[in-house]
């Protein structure tokens, strides 16, 4: 038990924290010393009240200094969901993450197994073929050969195996829905990112913006998914190279795509998502396709490599039906398998 902690606790539920205090609050979580109680006394006193930009960038500064960090190539992005959004859809920005490295844009993706959904990043990519438990070595080898590498959160953010079973126990979203976003073991400088929630979208680009991101899309679907949405309007807050941030609206029709029905991208268990995925990959034609050729061709316009969503559509039709995007999780499978 923590005795420093207990104040802490207090002043979170009552107010937010100061920059300084919630890298206290996090060390101490972090070096292990809180009580299960405590952590989840912190945990949901922050989501009750509602966070603050300081406390995200204070929490995730605390992160990044302890994780087994990845030097990835120069333009690397990151392509991750913060989950949380509790709508169970198939995994879209896992299946886009492969899809934008087949179109030639390094993608060091970030991510973990289901905590508060069907089936997680780790858990799909599990069911394709690969490795999720590796380190910085094998996932730097997969980045320089393959042009892309998961990074399974508890291989580099050892710290948080103190807190990943209260997380877990609690079963909802908190904090570290938001930070796994936030800490890129790669420390990448561009990233696509979803929200659970439209509220979340200007607060996390703000502390991107405050972590040295120089270009992110921080999006909410109008359905309550943490994607740019098929199946309407989806809320962006867009950081820019300049920093400016502008909060804009996406539609389906803008990248030349038509909407769906939300039940048409819902999915299931790991096996399932992965039926999906592979059909996916082999050219089929089908909502979550278009769900994720829209989420695609939004990571292209980040990275720079599409001049407009229109044409990231068309980069990312090529990705998928050439083969190129169905030949990256062969290599990864194989690269990591091989470790």
């Amino acid at each position: 038990m923590s005795e420093r902690l207990k104040p802490l606790i207090d002043a979170s539920a009552n107010g937010p924290l100061t920059r300084e205090q919630a890298e206290q609050a996090f060390g101490i979580l972090f070096e292990g010393k809180a009580t299960p109680s405590q952590i989840g006394g912190l945990l949901m006193a922050l989501r009750t009240r509602g966070e603050t930009v300081d406390e995200y960038a204070a929490a995730a500064a605390v992160m990044r200094a302890k994780c087994n960090a990845v030097v990835a190539p120069a333009g690397a992005m990151d392509i991750v969901g913060t989950g949380g959004d509790g709508k169970g859809t198939l995994n879209i920005s896992t299946a886009t993450a492969f899809v934008v490295a087949g179109a030639g844009v390094v993608v060091a993706k970030h991510g973990n197994r289901n905590l508060s959904s069907k089936s997680g990043a780790a858990d799909a990519l599990t069911q394709m073929g690969l490795n999720t438990m590796v380190g910085p070595a094998v996932v730097e080898k997969a980045l320089k050969e393959a042009g892309i590498g998961f990074m399974m959160a508890p291989m580099h953010h050892p710290a948080i195996a103190h807190v990943m079973p209260t997380r877990s126990e609690l079963g909802t979203r908190t904090i570290f829905n938001i930070l796994g976003p936030l800490t890129n073991p790669a420390g990448v400088k561009r990233q696509l990112t979803g929200t659970y929630m439209r509220d979340l979208t200007r607060p996390m680009a703000e502390t991107l913006r405050l972590l040295g991101s120089e270009a992110a899309w921080l999006v909410h679907g109008s359905d309550g998914t943490d994607e740019l949405t098929i199946t309407g309007v989806s809320w962006v807050s867009a950081l820019g190279k300049d920093g400016v941030i502008n909060d804009i609206e996406i539609h389906p029709e803008d990248a030349g795509l038509p909407e769906h029905p939300f039940e048409d991208i819902v999915g299931g268990t790991p096996e399932e998502n992965a039926v999906a995925f592979n059909a996916l990959l082999d050219g089929a034609k089908s909502a979550y396709r278009d769900a994720v050729l829209l989420n695609s061709a939004a990571a292209l316009l980040i990275a720079d490599a599409a001049p407009d969503l229109k044409t990231g559509v068309e980069m990312a039709r090529a990705s998928i039906d050439s083969g190129a995007a169905r030949d990256k999780i062969t290599a990864v499978a194989r690269i990591t398998q091989e470790a």
